[in-house]
């Protein structure tokens, strides 16, 4: 069997070979962790604040609970926003694509 990385170009597809795909430096793989995680993140607070507003609405929650919900959720966004800022992304890096769910950040 063949390597990959040794079949020229034009036999594995359209695209550059796999290894020039790559630009594997510190700046774009600190930065490219930073999105994957803030991501992530963002997805997590979402989810969390949607659970937060459901709970709210049954009444499960106390005043006192909602307001603590409330106020770690708008901190927690706000650090996503700061870390995002300190590895130059914008608001639209961190949107992912969610398939039939539509994406993360509304446009």
């Amino acid at each position: 069997m063949q390597n990959v990385a040794s079949i020229p170009p034009d036999e594995v597809g359209s695209g550059p070979a796999p290894g020039a795909r790559i630009d594997c430096n510190a700046e774009t793989i600190e930065q490219g962790l930073a999105k994957l995680v803030l991501s992530l993140i963002e997805l997590l607070r979402q989810v969390l604040e949607r659970q937060a507003i459901r709970r709210m609405e049954g009444g499960s929650l106390t005043e006192e609970q909602v307001e603590n919900m409330g106020e770690a959720l708008m901190k927690l966004e706000a650090k996503i926003a700061e870390l995002a800022e300190h590895f130059g992304l914008t608001p639209a890096d961190l949107n992912l694509e969610l398939g039939p769910l539509g994406n993360l950040l509304e446009k």
